[in-house]
């Protein structure tokens, strides 16, 4: 009997160990990754697969006193399963088990019947059963760290029963019926996909020869107390369906939504923030564009000539506009003739070159004085002779009428009333087949008005 308990003692103590070790690497991205959204199992992993040992005993929690051998003893068995979680509170899986059944009979049984003993191999118990997961629902957490649930089935079991009397062992023939499993238990969540599974079954065995006693119309059942791991299966970053809280993703959802929403109104909020930014800074600019500091009519923005005095009158952009002059009506005099026939009389140019002599400069400062004080215009009209191209002639005739242009503006005459034009060899007043005729024809005619 000790033994026994050592044995399972053993094998519980290895898989609490194994569950240890899976939860000592938990995935430190799983409070992202584990949300899935309500109602959507696309995200969630459904199969799984778990191993199992415990202790097989005739006894149960049903009818003891009708059992055949009413001093249980206790064996080691071991168990599997592959399920599919349809729901996060139903689902369906393949069992297999395996092990012995050990009974005896009481003191006082021995002495009115035949057996004292029985032992029977279960060479295999296959069923399919459904699990109902129960009290998952949390509003807090993501998922359920403890899992109830009950199950329920149907299968076949092989076995082969061995009883010992006094006279000695006999071992029966394999059968095979038909059982009905009904357990309970719970699963401990340790680590992403890994969970610890300890639970109580027992079996309803569809004959009265499971411990090769047939006593009365009592069909035989036993137990098995076991304890395992359970290993989802499929992406590791995406949660176990069994342990998947739908009531607490909505509440995520929600706040998900609202948290959205929030940073929505943020953005609208800083936006409106910006436009109304904008909004200042245009009208401020705009507010430039319309101030006039110096009241002349131009805003600030336009006015070159900030500061005018009060009353002047500017032009567009804020300048004073000049002093328009009475008109005075001057009369060419003779005595003015005579100072422009003067400068025209002595007025010569070195020979091909548009250089004024130097004993022109006398009669033509006194033009100067004259354009001067009484503000005539002058127009100055250039020629020369017929020796050379016509290009050639006309060019220098116009550069003879601008070096007196210059001359005169170098003495203080505006230049804006002096015209000057070149002619060429046009309109000749000498003859051009003597010196002295093509030197009276290089000449630069002044008009006075």
């Amino acid at each position: 009997m000790k033994s026994k308990f050592k044995k399972a003692s053993l094998l519980l103590t290895g898989i609490m160990v194994g569950g240890k070790l899976f939860a000592q690497t938990p995935d430190t991205t799983m409070a992202v990754k584990n949300y899935v959204q309500p109602f959507s199992h696309g995200g969630l992993r459904t199969w799984s697969i778990g191993v199992e040992g415990g202790l097989l005993t005739p006894y149960t929690i049903f009818a003891p006193s009708q059992q055949d051998y009413r001093s249980p003893h206790q064996e080691v068995g071991y168990s599997g399963y592959i399920k599919d979680q349809f729901l996060p509170d139903f689902g369906i899986q393949a069992d297999y088990m395996g092990g012995k059944v050990n009974g005896a009979v009481t003191a006082a049984d021995q002495a009115n019947n035949t057996y004292s003993g029985f032992s029977t191999k279960i060479g295999y118990a296959v069923d399919l059963m459904a699990t109902f997961t129960i009290a998952n629902i949390d509003w807090v957490n993501k998922k359920s760290f403890i899992q109830p649930y009950v199950s329920l089935g149907g299968g076949e079991i092989g076995y082969t029963a061995t009883v010992s009397n006094a006279s000695g062992t006999f071992k029966g023939q394999q059968e095979h019926d038909f059982y009905l499993p009904v357990g309970a238990g719970f699963k401990i969540n340790v680590a992403q996909g890994v969970n610890i599974d300890l639970g109580y079954q027992v079996d309803f065995v569809n004959a009265d020869d499971f411990d090769g006693t047939i006593v009365g119309n009592n069909n035989d059942r036993f137990s098995y107390a076991h304890a395992g791991l359970e290993f989802a299966l499929g992406d590791r970053h995406k949660p176990q369906m069994a342990n998947y809280n739908p009531v607490n993703s909505m509440r995520t959802e929600y706040l998900m939504d609202d948290q959205r929403l929030q940073i929505q109104l943020n953005e609208e909020r800083a936006a409106n923030q910006a436009l109304r930014s904008d909004l200042n800074t245009t009208n401020a600019n705009l507010a430039k564009l319309t101030v006039d500091s110096d009241g002349d009519g131009v805003p600030d923005v336009y006015d070159k000539c900030p500061n005018t005095p009060a009353g002047t009158q500017v032009d567009g952009a804020g300048c004073p506009l000049p002093v328009k002059k009475p008109d005075v009506k001057v009369y060419v005099t003779n005595e003015d003739r005579a100072v422009v026939n003067e400068a025209v009389k002595n007025l010569e140019f070195d020979f091909g070159k548009a250089t004024i002599r130097e004993h022109s400069d006398e009669s033509l400062n006194k033009l100067a004085t004259l354009l001067v004080n009484k503000g005539f215009s002058l127009k100055l009209a250039g020629y020369t002779d017929n020796v050379g191209s016509v290009a050639a002639n006309l060019k220098l005739s116009k550069d003879r009428a601008e070096a007196v242009k210059t001359y005169l503006a170098q003495q203080g005459v505006d230049p804006s009333k002096i015209t000057a034009e070149g002619y060429g060899k046009a309109n000749p007043i000498a003859t051009n087949k003597t010196d002295k005729g093509r030197q009276i024809n290089r000449r630069v005619e002044f008009s006075i008005y």
